[in-house]
């Protein structure tokens, strides 16, 4: 129903034929470019939803995740250096503070950018591993909340290949959640 005597109906059709009305071509639309949305819809994708709690500050938390320094510390208290997966001499980790910059972690293995930076708020970056198809990149995101005298860190990760998620769920346990609190848990850090 209209109020102004132009239905929905009318607007359809305006719009439908308005190609022709300005005297275009409309275009050509075969039957399969015409399917149902509904197939162009993955319903499968995995993520990765995680919370941790650190009895630090806000701001802590965050230097730790954005100087490169100190995250040096989380990488040789890491799982993956430990394992000698990342050798301990590997490169020092390189962490822009600036949208847009770039990062690389664990002797060269996890690089990607930064694709925002919400000073000890949040931090989403573009992630990727060394062995993943070339240009293939997810989206790593951290909130940083406070719980108290704590933080409260809430982590999704999207966007990774598919089959990856289990080996990456564990691997930011063991390469980021365990050695940021004992780095954290550290005294004058």
């Amino acid at each position: 129903m209209s109020t102004h005597g132009f239905t929905r109906r009318n607007l359809v059709f305006s719009i439908a034929t308005m190609p022709t009305a300005l005297g275009l071509a409309a275009p050509a639309v075969k039957a399969e470019d015409n399917a149902d949305s509904e197939q162009e819809i993955i319903h499968s994708a995995e993520a990765i939803h995680q919370q941790m709690l650190f009895l630090a500050s806000r701001d802590r938390v965050y230097r730790a995740l954005t100087d490169s320094v100190a995250f040096d510390r989380v990488v040789r208290l890491s799982e993956a250096v430990a394992s000698g997966m990342v050798p301990a001499t590997a490169k020092p980790s390189r962490i822009s503070r600036s949208v847009g910059g770039a990062f690389s972690l664990f002797g060269g293995y996890i690089s990607g950018l930064q694709v925002e930076l919400l000073r000890d708020q949040r931090i989403v970056q573009a992630w990727r591993a060394a062995s993943w198809n070339r240009g293939e990149y997810s989206i790593a995101s951290f909130v940083l909340a406070d719980e108290g005298s704590a933080t409260r860190l809430i982590f999704d990760h999207r966007g990774f290949p598919a089959g990856a998620a289990q080996h990456l769920a564990a691997g930011w346990h063991g390469n980021y959640w365990q050695p940021l609190a004992k780095v954290l848990a550290q005294a004058g850090h």
